[in-house]
């Protein structure tokens, strides 16, 4: 099974905010946000990728997530480099 390991950001009429999370399916996932239906801390707000990294292991991609979660700069490095190719 294939895991995926994303990164989200408001799209720009909302305040800027960004969000880690993993997944099976990238495309269900973003709609369950934009739905208000994802994690609590993403209601409210539409969003759009800005990352994200595929893995074949379920412990290796939690792990990752949990590293870029952690990070900040890294996730700010992400966001600029979205910014920049926009």
């Amino acid at each position: 099974m294939v895991y995926y390991v994303y990164l989200i950001k408001t799209l720009d009429r909302y305040p800027s905010k960004s969000y880690v999370g993993y997944t099976i399916n990238l495309n269900k996932r973003l709609e369950k946000h934009n739905l208000n239906l994802g994690a609590k801390s993403t209601r409210g707000y539409k969003w759009e990728f800005v990352y994200k990294k595929k893995f074949y292991s379920k412990s290796k991609a939690l792990s990752f997530e949990y590293k870029l979660k952690k990070d900040r700069k890294e996730r700010l490095r992400l966001l600029y480099e979205f910014k920049k190719k926009s």
